[in-house]
């Protein structure tokens, strides 16, 4: 017979939860570090905006239609979004980066995430079907980190165009 104390069982915190053979991330877990190449091939790491928001989101190609929806819909809000920083990440590498930020004037770090390891971290890289041909790559998600970089919001599955709207709303709260 069990004598102890109920006090003593260890209380289940809310925290990852699964997303297929994925563990997310959640509001309040700590965000992933990383460093990587920016689209001047400049290294940005996540420690570089601690004391401000920043909104990581991870699109699957540069210059593709939903890529560019998202990235141009941000960049048309950047001004209404104060001091949080915008940061996009795909596998492209820098110089197809830079050519994307170019041609549409985003005026934020795109990073080359091309060994899939931030998207790994952040859970967002994973196995996509399309026209019955299953192949691995990355989930369109996105992240508000706070000021002491832990998650605030997480969208996994997120639309391109839901994405301004969501941060808007997610500063406002």
């Amino acid at each position: 017979m069990w004598t102890g104390s109920a006090h003593a069982l260890p209380v289940p915190r809310p925290g990852p939860t699964s997303f297929g053979a994925m563990t997310t991330l959640s509001t309040g877990d700590k965000a992933p570090t990383f460093t990587l190449l920016d689209q001047d091939e400049q290294k940005v790491k996540l420690s570089d905006f601690k004391g401000r928001k920043v909104l990581v989101y991870f699109y699957p190609k540069a210059d593709t239609p939903g890529c560019t929806t998202q990235s141009c819909a941000l960049r048309d809000i950047a001004g209404d979004v104060g001091d949080t920083a915008i940061v996009g990440i795909s596998p492209d590498p820098s110089a197809k980066q830079k050519k994307f930020d170019e041609k549409y004037s985003l005026g934020f770090p795109l990073l080359a995430d091309t060994e899939h390891t931030v998207a790994e971290a952040f859970s967002v890289w994973g196995e996509k079907k399309n026209y019955g041909r299953t192949y691995m790559g990355i989930i369109r998600s996105a992240f508000l980190i706070d000021e002491k970089g832990k998650i605030a919001e997480a969208w996994y599955k997120i639309s391109p165009k839901d994405t301004p709207t969501k941060l808007l709303k997610a500063l406002e709260a």
